[in-house]
């Protein structure tokens, strides 16, 4: 099977980036994969009840359904931006939501996650983190009037604008080799991570971590053939791992 993992798309971001988004879509379905991976932060905030959509959102979740609708799976890997993403109102856009998302390709074991989580300094992130996806914040979420839950997601936004900004300047090296290690152990092969908007590279016995250049800035997608290779293109570059 032919998968796509595309990270940090923060569509809704940037003035232009959901024509971007749409043209990504199209351009999936006609190379036809059997599976596409989103590794986090797809929006610029994704809550999964309908009240939090707003036409940004509606739009890009309409171009997953046309995409998903060609024969592609969706997986959805919660980002630090996501939150609820397994309730039925995503049931239409998506085939699973998952922290972390494993599969065998070529006899190598992937397994993608998004990564907020592997910087144990950033403990003010960790706290909000654990509170805002706690099952009382699930509740409110559900309950709460749809202007009020607008003016919340508004408001969030402008936090997780400074959320993980500072940690994420300087990448937290000895986290993600000591995260790549534990994964190693247990068989993995290869690691892929989202969240911190570059390319980074691990690797120790023929095995790989990787962080994965965030879409929004670069357009960088990776492509998992059947037999285990693992390629990204982003604008011009092309590279094989």
């Amino acid at each position: 099977m032919l998968r796509a993992v595309i990270a940090d798309l923060h569509v809704g971001q940037e003035q232009d980036d959901l024509e971007r988004f749409t043209a990504l879509t199209v351009d999936l379905a006609r190379r036809g994969p059997g599976e596409v991976v989103f590794l986090g932060d797809l929006f610029r905030t994704l809550v999964g009840y309908s009240g939090y959509w707003d036409e940004t959102i509606r739009a890009g979740l309409e171009a997953i359904r046309e995409l998903r609708g060609s024969g592609a799976r969706i997986v959805l890997v919660e980002g630090n931006r996501d939150f609820f993403l397994d309730v039925p109102e995503l049931d239409p856009y998506r085939d699973a939501s998952v922290f972390a998302h494993s599969f065998c390709a070529g006899g190598r074991r992937f397994l993608l996650e998004h990564g907020d989580l592997i910087n144990r300094r950033d403990r003010a992130y960790r706290f909000w983190r654990a509170v805002s996806k706690s099952g009382t914040a699930r509740l409110w979420a559900r309950l709460l009037p749809r202007a009020l839950a607008r003016r919340i997601v508004r408001g969030t936004e402008a936090r997780l604008s400074r959320t993980n900004f500072t940690h994420r300047r300087e990448l937290p090296v000895t986290d993600l080799v000591e995260r790549a290690r534990r994964h190693f152990e247990a068989g993995v092969d290869v690691v892929l991570w989202g969240h911190f908007h570059r390319d980074w590279q691990f690797s120790s016995g023929g095995r790989l971590a990787m962080a994965m250049p965030a879409w929004a800035e670069t357009g960088t997608v990776g492509w998992i053939s059947d037999d285990g290779r693992l390629e990204l293109e982003g604008g011009e570059d092309r590279a094989t791992r």
